[in-house]
């Protein structure tokens, strides 16, 4: 079955930096488009970037030229480097398969940003 494990979370202060890692099983990994989505205390779920099968990326305007997604199908593995965290970006990340609302997704990776 569908296996998508985030890790790579933690507390870092504003303007640190840390890298999230997915990795995917159960699944043609390179046939996918993959997501990165996040859900802050107490709010929704926000998409925060897409990476398609032609590893094509687009970010949601708050995290453009902070964040960069990659992927690494030999792996199947998903990457997204976070730069210059800010205390709005505190949240449960996940990465997701295929559409961003209602694909399959893991189990999430905590990203605190805290002075």
């Amino acid at each position: 079955q569908v296996q998508l494990v985030e890790s790579g979370g933690g507390l870092v202060q504003p303007g640190g930096s840390l890298r999230l890692s997915c990795a995917g099983s159960g699944f043609t990994f390179s046939l996918y488009t993959m997501n990165w989505v996040r859900q802050a205390p107490g709010k929704g779920l926000e998409w925060v970037s897409t990476i398609n099968r032609s590893f094509g990326t687009t970010y949601t305007d708050s995290v453009k030229g902070r964040f960069t997604a990659s992927r690494d199908d030999d792996h199947n593995m998903l990457y997204l480097q976070m730069s210059s965290l800010k205390p709005e970006d505190t949240a449960v990340y996940y990465c997701v398969k295929g559409a961003w609302k209602t694909g399959n997704r893991g189990q999430g990776t905590l990203v605190t940003v805290s002075s």
